[in-house]
């Protein structure tokens, strides 16, 4: 030992002070008590101190002086010191250096009188013992004790057993079996037996073994027999009584010996009493351990095998062979196991209430080995009821029940009963614990701790302080694990218990979700596994699931839903996941199992809840197709049962709402398809794009016109699921969060999620995301109170800058929120102010607009750049986003069908003579009530519909400022609230239109009605290409009530007299402020109105022939849908109607093989168009082609006897624009016009407005031009269909006359054209460059003069004689040049006699607000018609021009343009100097309306280039666009040559006072023109 408790110094100063700090330390080391630590400090100090002698730094003298002042400390310092000595005598023995073993022994003598001589005699050695004298020799005292030693422990006691008298066990039995009852003790019992065994010599241990037999016959003495034992105990060896029971159980461990339960209980009371250790008996216990971990290893590969069995599929023949083996293997288990003693001392241990002992017998088998066994199972139970009493009776008791008394145990040692929750943790939770499943052996005692759990639960619920609460928090973990471990797996082994599944719900219930969830997984996943007995059941519950889904069918729900229910009470997880996989794989089972599954409990219901959201994250399932282009059908399936299974049953919806916000929060968006489907079908709100226009309208009524009419399905019975629904979210706070989420996603989706997925997937996901929040905010909407609402929904600059919330969504949210704070504040200043008059009502509810609208306009500042406000109001932005259909309009047809259907059903019920009196009675009141409803939501939507318009009327003064243009107005109101608000849903489409048509009708200032229907008609392909599916559907309705409106105006001429003559929408000229803008003058007449929609219902087709003919999946797929939505408008015209017929029979033959959903559309829409095709009119009904004035046209060009066959041909061919290459036509058509623009720009935007002879004659003369180039052009086509061979159908389309044998021959030759332009491409590319080259010169040249020869606007309407002289001097003027224009010019539209630039010219003009009067108008129709009756009639005389004449002749009329040119440029110069002077006073009055017309013309004009400009932007046509662009560069040239001739020619036949005119507007509009010029260039820029 380590020298450290005595230190060297104490030695050194031994007299001083070491002895007396000795002597202390030992003191407070013995007052310390008797604990082991202590003892070993002492005994080293004690040590150490002997040491110090040994070696001679200390006499033993002092040390033995002090050793006698501390033997006194403690009661065994004698024994410690003995040790001591034995120790240092072992230590000593052994040294060589003598002097240290006789300091040992002389200090060992001087203590003799401190420790005794016996102790010394133990201890010490025999050799030592000699040499201190305690003994006389070793040898003899060595010898000695062998001796005792041996008669001790091997020497067997014989008894002579003939001396024994049996008398003696006679009297022996008979005390030990008397009354006991006469105050008998075992002390006085113990004296007669120590007197028997002493008289009749009898054998002790055959007297204990008597004893033990007695006790067994009688174990209600325990009192008496076990202090009897004890008392034995103390004449005996203390392992006697564990070897005399070891032989007794080795007695009974024969083959087929059976223990009895006498002997076992016997056992376990000694066991009680502690009078034997289980280690010593545990021992002779069989069998052993090994073996019964072999038996529970054996037990768990049969139940394995047979889940084998069960999952195998086996044939019939087989079946019956293994049905014997079966039955063989059963016979041979018949014979009796062997008795396992371990197990019935268990038994006994567990009766008598000792669990200490049982649990570590348990605790060395295999978990739940024990319990396994029915007995030992109720034991446990048994012990468990008694432990519990108490507390159970005192909060467990349901109110009314009584109980039956659990009688308590008599042991003082068995577990202590629970008073309080706290004590079931001692003993109670393990003993649960260790029984697991295996309580099903006793529901009664599962009911209990149900109970128990409920009242905990209840307690750890309410409010209670912090230490409370951290141990219940402890209890309550405790309870997750008995419900784990033990609750629900004793449910699986319990048979069809539907009572204890409720009563277990009632526990349940009271968790989260999310613990409930957890539980559920356990014992899905894990609990199944834990128990071979599980296993099997788990095996049989699939082999019977599996039996009954094989028969399950519509018609025998109500059986099969029994089965179910059954199966279900005991085993829910496992059924529900057999049947999922199922539906999954089979979608017509959904309906006959959500019928089938209303024999469910609470659990089960709330299992299968969970079940479902396991089913949709298994992440070994994927959520598409192989295709990558659809979702997956299971999910789709299981989607659908959601729905139905969550409408018709009372299950709780949180996890799986907040299972669908996790995935969106994860950027997962496949799952909306399950929100989508609850919200349908629990509260009866179905997002479709197949509504029809009648449920449409429908929409936009109150909610019972909605719920009558609106949807497809009747809405009945949704108020429950509807409410249950609201609750689940408002619970858990998920109503906005899912909904910020699906707006965000909406982009995620595209940007996040869509990255490697298929377009028409990406399109899907967001579709289905887009709906499911409009659905989704629609429930919210009409299901949340107002407050809940106000509460959640926060404000709209929030949303969209805080929440990053697109506006669109954002405002869909905020929009119910703004309705309900109106409506609430228009009823307080009610009550404030009672007062019954319509008047007054419609202030107060502007003042509540004004008042709840306010705080909006400011918000919505935010949401834009600054510039935004400059041209539309916040006000006016915050307004059209903020109200609805329902705002807008009644829908009275709806609501007169509605009732006219209840009046029907009434007149139905009382003709129904079969149906019972209450019946009838009941029905026709409901009718009734739904009738009265109906009516009076009609009134009530009236009267606010009222209210809204006169708000409107109010406010529209101040919605566009127009503080730039009134293009830029018209296009930050369609970018920021017409084309994102169009495709949000069905009834906003709607809205959208209505909404334009409304501010046209307010006559609202600042808005060109014109220019907003222009620019949503113009180049919608950009619009169609970018939407999904359904925003194309939801954009083809918009184009669709857009349309409807124009056919309105365009089909009476009345209609839009009324609608649109007077209203400043259709003003074509801006002018002075003061100026009154309903002159006529500024007005679109009715004609050119025709001309206008014509031109629209000609881009509509240019745009849908163009996206049809790309190829692009999503082009032909929305344009399809597009067009199959604005059918009823659209197409009007009949050769428009055949170009797209044609293209669509092309799209149905490409598509057949290829992609099977555009067939399928094409295929739809084709049928509808042929059913359309009577209501289509030739173009010259749709619009008057021919000039209203005197004709001059030959009769043969007009009557003759082929013009019905020529006008369809040349139809036909106009309707082609795109065919093939794109017709030539068509180019010079679209490229003369934006020709036309650039060059006319600076000069007027209107050029067929002008009233002042110069410019019409400038205007004619540009007509003359491009026709001129047009001939130039069909010269070489000519050239080229000579080289082409010529079909013999050209041959066969002679007529009787040669004229109109040439005319009609043109149209199939132009198709031959085209289908060689389609083979050789490059060659007409480099035949269009070289002649682009000879004419670069020229167009600068005629841009130049062009500009200088400005044209004017319109200032005297009374002018229209001039007009007429006008037209009549540029008919004699075209007459004189016909020979130099000669040439084959075919028109390529349907126009009789009139080519298609001129008109596409018109539409121009209208387009860039032209001011159009109808003198104008009827002077342009004069000369146009001339012009072309010309033009026909030198094309049926002349020759063919060959290629070599065609190029002397271009080269001809460049020389004599440029010479009229210049003496044009000379003269006018001359004459402009001389009359300056005079018109100073004209250009100042002109100064502000050329700026109008700048700012009005100049962004109208470049966001016509822009479009003009969009087909061509498509990389698609790229090769087709070059062909294009070049040719279109040489006929600009051609134009400009042309134009310069006509104008110099013109020119010479002006009069003088017509040219002074002519000089005093061209003067005017210098300044403007250039402004315009800048303008343009901006724009360009811009774009």
């Amino acid at each position: 030992m380590a020298d450290v408790l005595l230190p060297a110094d104490w030695i050194k100063n031994w007299e001083k002070s070491g002895k007396n700090d000795f002597v202390q330390c030992c003191r407070n080391l013995s007052e310390k008590g008797q604990e082991c630590a202590t003892f070993k400090e002492i005994q080293q100090m004690l040590y150490e101190l002997a040491c110090h002698v040994v070696k001679g730094s200390l006499k033993q003298d002092q040390a033995s002086g002090v050793l006698a002042d501390v033997i006194d400390l403690r009661d065994d310092m004698p024994s410690i010191l003995a040790d001591v000595f034995s120790i240092l005598d072992i230590e000593t023995s052994g040294l060589e250096e003598k002097w240290k073993r006789d300091h040992f022994t002389q200090l060992v003598l001087s203590c003799l009188y401190l420790v005794s001589d016996t102790i010394l005699k133990e201890r010490l050695d025999p050799e030592t013992l000699e040499s201190l004298g305690l003994i006389k020799q070793s040898q003899q005292f060595n010898q000695k004790s062998v001796k005792i030693k041996t008669k001790l422990f091997y020497k067997q006691q014989k008894f002579n057993l003939l001396r024994e008298e049996n008398e003696g066990y006679a009297k022996l039995i008979a005390e030990l079996g008397q009354d006991l009852s006469r105050g008998i003790t075992s002390d006085l019992i113990l004296e007669n037996i120590k007197s028997l065994i002493g008289c009749f010599n009898l054998d002790p241990n055959r007297v204990l073994d008597i004893i033990l037999e007695v006790y067994e016959c009688r174990p209600e003495h325990d009192d008496f027999f076990v202090p009897l034992l004890e008392s034995y105990m103390c004449m005996c060896e203390h392992q006697t009584l564990c070897h005399i029971l070891g032989f007794k159980f080795k007695f009974y461990q024969e083959p087929n010996g059976e223990t009895p339960s006498s002997l076992y209980r016997v056992a376990a009371v000694l066991l009680q009493q502690n009078l034997i250790e289980l280690e010593d008996l545990y021992v002779h216990l069989l069998p052993s351990d090994s073996v019964i971990l072999e038996e529970h290893k054996k037990e768990v590969i049969e139940a394995k095998q047979i889940v084998r069995k069960l999952t195998l599929v086996v044939l019939s023949s087989d079946k019956a062979d293994e049905k014997e083996k079966d039955k063989d293997k059963d016979e041979e288990k018949v014979e009796k196991p062997p008795d396992n003693q371990k197990l019935g001392l268990l038994e006994a241990l567990l009766k008598i209430g000792d669990w200490q002992h049982a649990q570590n017998i348990m605790d060395q088998m295999p978990p739940f080995y024990g319990t396994s066994h029915k007995s030992i199972a109720l034991a446990l139970c048994r012990l468990i009821h008694i432990t519990i009493d108490p507390l159970y009776r005192r909060v467990g008791v349901p109110k009314g029940a009584k109980g039956s008394r659990i009688v308590p145990m008599r042991s003082k040692r068995a577990p202590r009963p629970a008073e309080c929750f706290e004590d079931l943790r001692k003993d109670v939770f393990s003993m649960l614990c260790f029984l697991g499943p295996h309580l099903s052996h006793d529901p009664i005692l599962l009911a209990k701790i149900v109970r128990l759990g409920k009242a905990l639960m209840k307690e750890f619920q309410s409010d209670a302080s912090r230490d409370d609460k951290e141990r219940m928090e402890v209890l309550f973990s405790c309870l997750l694990s008995i419900t784990d471990q033990v609750i629900l797996p004793s449910l699986t082994l319990m048979d069809c218990n539907a009572c204890m599944s409720e009563e277990i719900w009632g526990m349940i219930k009271t968790f989260p979700y999310q613990h409930r969830y957890h539980l559920y997984g356990l014992w899905k996943n894990e609990t199944y596994n834990s128990h071979p007995l599980l296993v099997k059941v788990k095996a049989q519950t699939i082999e019977r699931a599996k039996y009954i889904m094989k028969r399950l069918t519509k018609e025998n729900v109500k059986p099969s839903g029994r089965q179910i229910g059954k199966l279900s009470h005991s085993n829910p997880t496992i059924l529900f996941d057999y049947i999922l996989s199922q539906i999954q794989k089979y979608d017509n089972l959904i309906t006959p199992v959500v019928d089938s599954l209303k024999y469910l409990t609470s659990l089960n219901y709330d299992v299968l809840a969970y079940c479902i959201i396991e089913a949709l994250a298994n992440p070994e399932k994927e959520k598409m197709k192989h295709d990558d282009t659809t979702i997956s059908s299971w999910l789709q399936s299981l989607a659908s049962f959601c729905g139905a299974i969550f409408r018709k049953y009372p299950i709780e919806l949180a996890g799986l709402l907040q299972y669908v916000a996790n995935q969106l929060k994860a950027g997962k968006s496949f799952d909306l398809l399950i929100l989508k489907e609850v919200v349908q079908k629990m509260a009866g709100i179905e997002i479709t794009e197949e509504i029809t226009m009648e449920q449409l309208e429908a929409m936009t009524g109150g909610e019972q016109l909605k719920a009558e009419g609106g949807y497809f399905g009747q809405i009945r019975n949704t108020k429950k699921s509807s409410q249950r629904l609201k609750d689940a979210l408002l619970d858990h706070d998920l109503a906005l969060p899912l909904c910020l989420l699906m707006a965000q996603q909406r982009n995620g989706v595209i940007f996040q999620e869509g990255g490697e997925k298929h377009l028409k997937l990406v399109g899907k996901l967001y579709d289905q995301c887009h709906d499911t929040l409009v659905q989704f905010g629609g429930f919210l909407a009409s299901n949340l109170s107002t407050d809940d609402y106000v509460k959640r929904v926060p404000s709209i600059d929030v949303l969209c800058n805080e929440f990053h919330t697109p506006h669109d969504a954002a405002f869909f949210l905020s929009r119910p929120m703004y309705a309900h704070h109106i409506s609430s504040k228009s009823d307080e200043l009610k009550k404030a102010e009672k007062g019954s008059k319509q008047q007054h009502k419609v202030h107060k509810y502007i003042t509540s607009c004004e008042l709840v609208m306010a705080p909006v306009h400011e918000a919505v500042v935010s949401l834009h750049p600054p510039k935004v406000w400059d041209d539309i109001s916040p006000q006016f932005y915050a307004t059209f986003w903020s109200l609805t259909m329902y705002d807008l309009a009644v829908p009275r047809s709806s609501y007169s069908r509605e009732v006219n259907k209840l009046r029907l059903q009434m007149k139905a019920i009382d003709d129904n003579l079969e149906m019972p009196p209450n019946k009838k009675k009941k029905e026709k009141e409901r009718c009734t009530a739904l009738q009265d409803k109906l009516l009076e939501e009609e009134k009530k939507q009236s009267e606010h519909v009222e209210r809204v318009l006169h708000r409107m009327k109010l406010e529209k003064d101040n919605w566009l400022l127009a503080r730039s243009t009134k293009n830029e107005t018209i296009t930050k109101f369609l970018q920021l609230c017409i084309f994102p608000r169009c495709i949000f849903s069905a009834i906003d489409a709607v809205y959208c239109a209505r909404f334009v048509e409304l501010v046209h009708q307010q006559k609202t200032p600042n808005f060109s009605t014109l220019l907003c229907y222009d620019r949503v008609f113009s180049d919608i392909i950009y619009t169609v290409a970018s939407c999904t599916e359904n925003e194309a559907s939801r954009y083809g309705r918009f184009l669709c009530c857009m349309l409807e409106t124009v056919t309105k105006w365009h089909s009476d001429r009345a209609t839009y007299d009324k609608d649109c003559g007077n209203y400043p929408g259709f003003v074509t000229i801006l002018r002075a402020t003061g100026f009154d803008g309903g002159n006529k003058a500024d007005q679109l007449d009715y004609e050119n109105f025709r001309h206008v929609v014509h031109k629209w219902h000609y881009k509509l087709t240019k745009a849908s022939v163009y996206c049809l003919e790309t190829g692009e999946y999503t082009h032909i797929r929305n344009i399809l849908i597009v067009l199959t939505k604005i059918l009823p408008w659209y197409p009007k015209v009949l050769n428009l109607g055949q170009a797209l017929e044609r293209r669509v029979h092309k799209i149905r033959q490409e598509e057949k093989d290829k992609r099977p959903d555009l067939y399928a559309l094409a295929m739809g829409y084709s049928g509808q168009l042929k059913s359309r095709k009577p209501f289509m009119v030739p173009e010259n009904e749709f619009h008057h082609k021919d000039p209203p004035a005197r004709s001059t046209v030959p009769p043969t060009v007009q009557n003759g006897p082929g013009t019905a066959s020529q006008s369809a041909s040349v139809m036909v061919n106009a309707a082609r624009p795109e065919d093939g290459a794109t017709d030539d036509a068509e180019k010079l058509k679209e490229k003369s016009q934006s020709t036309m623009k650039v060059v006319g720009k600076t000069a007027s935007s209107t050029p067929k407005v002008t009233t002042s002879n110069g410019s019409n004659l400038a205007n004619s003369k540009i007509i003359k031009e491009k026709d001129d180039k047009d001939k130039i052009v069909k010269e070489k086509e000519k050239d080229k269909r000579e080289k082409t061979p010529v079909a013999p159908q050209d041959t066969k389309a002679l007529g009787k006359d040669g004229k109109e044998k040439t005319k009609e021959d043109r149209p199939s030759k132009d198709e031959k054209l085209r289908d060689a332009k389609e083979k050789t491409p490059k060659s007409d590319k480099e035949k269009v460059k070289k002649e682009d080259k000879s004419q670069k010169e020229e167009k600068s040249k005629a841009l130049m003069v062009n500009a200088e020869s400005k044209l004017v606007l319109e200032k005297e309407p009374s002018r229209e004689k001039d007009l007429l002289k006008e037209a009549k001097s540029k008919e004699g003027s075209k007459g004189g040049d016909k020979t130099a224009v000669a040439g084959s010019l075919k028109s390529p539209v349907p126009r009789s006699d009139i080519s298609e630039p001129e008109r596409e010219q018109k539409r121009r003009k209208i387009d860039t607000h032209a001011s159009p009067s109808h003198s104008s108008a009827v002077k342009d129709n004069l000369s146009e018609f001339k012009e072309s009756s010309a033009k026909h009639y030198t094309n049926h005389t002349s020759p063919t021009i060959t290629k070599s004449k065609e190029k002397e002749v271009e080269k001809k009329d460049m020389d004599k343009s440029r010479e009229r040119s210049r003496e044009r440029e000379k003269k006018e110069e001359k004459e402009r100097k001389e009359r300056k002077r005079d018109h100073s006073n004209n250009e100042r009055e002109v100064t502000q309306e050329s700026k109008r017309r700048k700012e009005e013309n100049g962004t109208s004009i470049s966001s016509k280039h822009n479009k003009s400009e969009s087909p061509s932007d498509s990389p698609h046509s790229n090769e087709k666009e070059k062909t294009k662009s070049k040719s279109s560069s040489k006929e600009k040239g051609d134009l400009m040559k042309s134009e310069k001739m006509e104008k110099s020619s013109g020119s010479k036949k002006e009069s003088r006072h017509d040219k002074e005119k002519s000089e005093k507007k061209e003067k005017r509009d210098s300044a403007g023109g250039k402004e315009e010029k800048k303008h343009h260039k901006s724009s360009d820029k811009h774009r």
